[in-house]
């Protein structure tokens, strides 16, 4: 069940995907504080509070403050957890652009937040960074 460790293999097979939709930050008091509606597709504990990475639709229904809509990217390549390099290539391709970039890590796959509006180009640089990484 181990992933990809290489850069060079991850990088070269990353296969950034765009999903559909518009997501956003916002932040609760803890899990009993998630709206009725709500299904997160991220969730972090910290000291302030439960952060959400939620659909945009959702969090607007739920009454929900937000700043920032992003783009949500999956890096299709299964990246091991302890693989070095990955996240930091792929935030220097974008950063090089002036594109933002959160970064989730899940078991499998990690997952980019992007402004919503330079989605579609982030995942070209992405593509790019691939294609010569090959």
């Amino acid at each position: 069940m181990s992933g990809e460790k290489d850069l060079r293999a991850l990088l070269s097979g990353m296969r950034p995907e765009l999903n559909p939709g518009r997501y956003v930050f916002t932040t609760v008091g803890g899990p009993a504080g998630i709206p009725s509606g709500v299904t997160p597709l991220v969730t972090v504990a910290e000291g302030e509070g439960l952060t959400l990475v939620a659909r945009l639709e959702e969090a607007e229904a739920a009454g929900l403050p937000y700043d920032y809509v992003a783009g949500w990217i999956t890096l299709r390549v299964h990246s091991a957890l302890e693989a070095v390099g990955l996240t930091a290539a792929v935030a220097q391709e974008l950063a090089s652009a002036g594109v933002s970039c959160n970064v989730v890590a899940g078991f499998h796959h990690d997952h980019l937040f992007v402004p919503y509006e330079r989605a579609a180009e982030a995942v070209a640089l992405l593509e790019g960074l691939a294609g010569r990484s090959g």
